[in-house]
C-alpha cells in the first residue's frame, strides 16, 4: 500500500484532504487538471481546467483505505491511476521495490490521455460551479444515502422554499429521474458514484428552463427493486427517496453475524498485535553498572546494543513502534522504566545489561524472567542489578516492602505473561548462543526489580561478563555489539512469527 499524499508530492502535485475525500491538482501544469479520490468508492473523477471541462471517470480495482488520516491504494493501482490521469509513464518495479516517474512528457507508445472521457452529453451537467436558476426557491445542497439490508434511503437536503417535484419510476435500464420546478445546486459537489449498494450513482442536470433534475442509477441487475417513494420531510426540509428491494432475511442474518464476528476477531487482532516493543538499556547517568578491568561501563555497552536492536526492529517491521526508556546516557529510576513500558502500551521488554562476578572465569550470556531465584547465581546477579534503587534519593518509600514474599505476589500478577516470557527468552536465547561473545548459560529467573511492574512479556538478558578479561574485550568492539543486538533480534522475530500464528489460531476457534 502506498499513501496517496506522499506520492503526490513527489510528483510535485498539490493537494487537500477532506476526510477521505483527496482533490489532487497539477500544481504546475497549464491548463491541468484535477483529480478526486474518495475512500470506499471504487471511481476517481478528473476533470480539466480547461475551457471545455473534459470530464473523465477512471475505475479502480480496489476502493481507496483510509489508514491514520492519510488515504492508501495498493501501489501498482496507484501507479496505473497516475498514468492514466496525468498520461505519464509511473510505473512499480516490484524486483527493486521502487517506483519510476516522468515528471514531465507525455506517456511512451500509445496515449492513455483520453481513458474514461464521459461523452459530450454528459458533461453538460458538470460544467463550472453552480450558478442559481432564475426565480430559484430550492438549492439542494448535499445527499446522503442511508444503506439499508433491503434497499436504501436517500436525503436530499436542501435550503430555501419548497417547490414542486415529480418522480419517474424506474425505468428498464434502473434509472430514476427526480424533477424539481425551481432549484438548482453545485453541480460538481453532487455529482457521486457509489459502489456496494443498491444505488450506483447520482448525476445532478441543470434544466434549460430553471429546473433541476437527478439521475439516480439503481443497479436492478444485482437487486430486485419491487418500490420506489419519494415525498417532502417538511420538517427537516428534505426531500427522501425510499429504494426497497426484496430481501433474504436469513441471509440478512448471517451476514449481519458474520460482520459481528469480523468486528471482534478484528479488535481482538488488533489488541493482541505486537505493535510496540520497549527496549530498556540497563543503568545509565550516575550508575555505571558492572565496570571491567579496562574501563569498560556496562551502561554505555547496553545503550549500544539498544540503539542497535531498535534499528533492527525499526528497518525490518516499519509497523512497529519502538519504545526506549533511556536513549542517552541518563539516569533512570526502575519503577519509572515499568512506567514508561505500561504507558506506551508495549507488548514486550527487553532489558539489556552486562554481567559481573567475583568469579573471573565466568562468561557466557543469560536471559532471566521474573520469578523466584533458583540459584545462588542467579540471586547474585538480581541483587546486583537491584542494588541501583540506592542511587534514587525516594528509594526506601519507592520499594518500601520489596521481600522475597513481595516478589512471590509480583510473580504471580506476571503469571498471565510467564509462558510469553518464558517463550520470548527461549527465542533470544538460541540467536544470542551463536552471535554473543560465547555459550549461552540458559533461561533463568530471578527478582528484578526492573521486570517488576511491566504488564507484559518480559526478559532481561545478560549479554556476557565484563568482569571476564576476553569478554570485556569483545563487548567493547562495536561490531560485537551490533552482531549481539542482532541475534536478540532474531529471538524476537521468531518469537513473534509464533506469537501471532498461535494468537490468530486461538481467534479462529
Amino acid at each position: 500500500m502506498i499513501d496517496l499524499e506522499s506520492m503526490a508530492r513527489a510528483l510535485r502535485l498539490s493537494f487537500h484532504n477532506d476526510h477521505g475525500l483527496l482533490v489532487l491538482e497539477e500544481a504546475f501544469v497549464v491548463p491541468g487538471s484535477t483529480c478526486t479520490i474518495m475512500i470506499n468508492n471504487n471511481f476517481s473523477r478528473v476533470i480539466s481546467k480547461n475551457s471545455e471541462n473534459l470530464k473523465r471517470i477512471i475505475q479502480l480495482q480496489v476502493e481507496p483505505s483510509l489508514i491514520h488520516s492519510r488515504i492508501y491504494l495498493p501501489v501498482n493501482q496507484a501507479c496505473r491511476l497516475f498514468t492514466i490521469w496525468l498520461d505519464r509513464e509511473v510505473v512499480y518495479n516490484y524486483s527493486t521495490g521502487m517506483i519510476n516517474a516522468w515528471l514531465s512528457g507525455k506517456r511512451f507508445g500509445e496515449s492513455v490521455g483520453l481513458i474514461g472521457v464521459v461523452k459530450h452529453e454528459e458533461q453538460l451537467s458538470v460544467q463550472g460551479n453552480f450558478k442559481p436558476a432564475e426565480d430559484s426557491s430550492t438549492v439542494i445542497t448535499g445527499i446522503e444515502i442511508e444503506k439499508r439490508a433491503n434497499g436504501a434511503i436517500i436525503s436530499f437536503s436542501a435550503s430555501g422554499n419548497p417547490t414542486q417535484f415529480s418522480l419517474l419510476k424506474p425505468d428498464a435500464e434502473g434509472y430514476v429521474y427526480l424533477s424539481f420546478e425551481k432549484a438548482s445546486c453545485d453541480i460538481n459537489t453532487l455529482s457521486t458514484i457509489y459502489s456496494g449498494g443498491v444505488v450506483k450513482a447520482i448525476t445532478p442536470k441543470q434544466l434549460a428552463d430553471g429546473g433541476l433534475q437527478f439521475a439516480v442509477a439503481l443497479d436492478n441487475k444485482s437487486f430486485a427493486i419491487t418500490s420506489v417513494e419519494f415525498h417532502r420531510d417538511e420538517k427537516n426540509n428534505r426531500y427522501v427517496l425510499y429504494v426497497r428491494s426484496n430481501a433474504d432475511v436469513q441471509e440478512i442474518r448471517k451476514k449481519e453475524k458474520e460482520q459481528q464476528i469480523a468486528k471482534v476477531i478484528s479488535r481482538d487482532v488488533e489488541k493482541w498485535k505486537l505493535n510496540t516493543i520497549v527496549l530498556d538499556a540497563g543503568h545509565g547517568g550516575k550508575d555505571p553498572g558492572a565496570i571491567g578491568f579496562n574501563g569498560t561501563h556496562e551502561k554505555d555497552v547496553a545503550l549500544n546494543i539498544v540503539h542497535d536492536l531498535g534499528t533492527f526492529i525499526t528497518q525490518k517491521w516499519p509497523d512497529v513502534n519502538v519504545v526506549y526508556t533511556r536513549k542517552d546516557d541518563r539516569f533512570i529510576p526502575l519503577h519509572e522504566r515499568g512506567r514508561i513500558a505500561n504507558q506506551s502500551g508495549g507488548k514486550l521488554f527487553i532489558s539489556v545489561h552486562c554481567n559481573a562476578s567475583p568469579n573471573r572465569n565466568a562468561r557466557g550470556s543469560e536471559v532471566y524472567i521474573l520469578g523466584p531465584h533458583k540459584s545462588k547465581a542467579a540471586l547474585d546477579v538480581a541483587m546486583f542489578e537491584n542494588s541501583v534503587i540506592r542511587q534514587e534519593a525516594d528509594f526506601q518509600e519507592q520499594y518500601k516492602g520489596f521481600s522475597e514474599e513481595h516478589l512471590i505476589m509480583s510473580s504471580m500478577a506476571q503469571n498471565a505473561f510467564a509462558k510469553q516470557s518464558t517463550a520470548l527468552a527461549q527465542d533470544i536465547l538460541k540467536p544470542v548462543e551463536r552471535q554473543a561473545v560465547n555459550n549461552a548459560r540458559g533461561v533463568r529467573q530471578a527478582g528484578f526489580m526492573v521486570l517488576w511492574t511491566p504488564s507484559m512479556a518480559s526478559v532481561l538478558v545478560e549479554v556476557g561478563y565484563l568482569s571476564n578479561a576476553e569478554e570485556e574485550r569483545m563487548l567493547r568492539d562495536r561490531q560485537v555489539q551490533s552482531k549481539i543486538a542482532y541475534g536478540i533480534f532474531q529471538g524476537v522475530q521468531s518469537y513473534r512469527k509464533n506469537y501471532e500464528t498461535s494468537c490468530m489460531a486461538s481467534l479462529a476457534e
